[in-house]
């Protein structure tokens, strides 16, 4: 698929601020399921720094901001190709181990209840069918309701509701996975459309997997699907704070607000609206 996105995030300020130093990770992943054919990040007012690609293989750029300021805008738009590759992250380049990603954190710290539902994968035939498992297991357990769950939420609180987003899928999913032996990881990007054909007006979330003989591996279970040509990667870490495309600190007393719009379609979407 050929995918375009536009997403904005703004920024509010109750009060003036003096400064805000930003760290994205807003371009899309090198690998072989997609291809960047143009792709622009700017913030409002903003000065860009040093940009580097992390041991992850993730594109790490800075931006400041001078004060005082009491609005700003990141805004992304690109245009890339996607293929479908069953989920695997094949021709990726990175220099961590993935041993690395057994390392659990406070989001993705397994509880009684999240042990129990890692006992899904018991019996499996090999790695790939433990992981479609845990899974399954995951998109059973946590009904997929916007607005039950926040930004801090864990994993087994989100588990323990019963309901939450992408985020509370990725980390449960990651939280068993590693308590089973199974490095497992964060990760931030785009989706065109649900498994249900819903058009995503958010950013999107998933976990991956290191399988022996396949690598890195994404499973989505909020779609209860592996990731393909409707998906587009950006960054990975061991939970949402880890990879979150825009990590920052403001200068001053008044507090933030935060929107955000995301529209992602096809070319032929974005010319009928032309």
């Amino acid at each position: 698929m050929r995918l375009t996105v536009d997403h904005v995030t703004c920024y509010r300020y109750a009060a003036p601020v003096r400064g805000v130093v930003q760290s994205h990770r807003l371009t899309p992943s090198v690998f072989e399921g997609q291809t960047v054919l143009d792709w622009k990040v700017t913030v409002s007012d903003g000065l860009q720094g040093g940009s580097f690609r992390d041991g992850a293989g993730d594109r790490i750029s800075a931006w400041s901001v001078i004060g005082p300021v009491s609005e700003i805008l990141v805004q992304v738009t690109g245009t890339v190709d996607t293929r479908d590759l069953a989920g695997v992250l094949r021709g990726h380049r990175e220099t961590v181990r993935p041993e690395v990603y057994l390392r659990d954190t406070l989001p993705t710290r397994v509880d009684t209840a999240l042990v129990d539902l890692s006992e899904a994968a018991e019996g499996a035939d090999g790695p790939l069918e433990a992981a479609h498992r845990l899974s399954a297991a995951v998109a059973e357990a946590i009904a997929y309701r916007p607005g039950v769950t926040e930004a801090h939420t864990t994993a087994a609180e989100a588990l323990g509701l019963g309901e939450g987003v992408c985020q509370d899928h990725a980390h449960a999913l990651i939280a068993i996975a590693r308590h089973r032996g199974m490095p497992a990881r964060y990760v931030s990007g785009y989706l065109f459309a649900d498994a249900g054909g819903k058009a995503q007006e958010a950013a999107h979330a998933w976990a991956e997997i290191w399988l022996p003989g396949l690598g890195w591996v994404g499973f989505d279970p909020a779609n209860a699907c592996c990731p393909d040509e409707r998906y587009i990667r950006l960054a990975s870490g061991f939970d949402a704070q880890d990879a979150a495309p825009i990590r920052g600190i403001a200068r001053g007393p008044g507090a933030e607000t935060m929107a955000v719009r995301v529209a992602v379609c096809t070319q032929g979407q974005q010319q009928e609206q032309q």
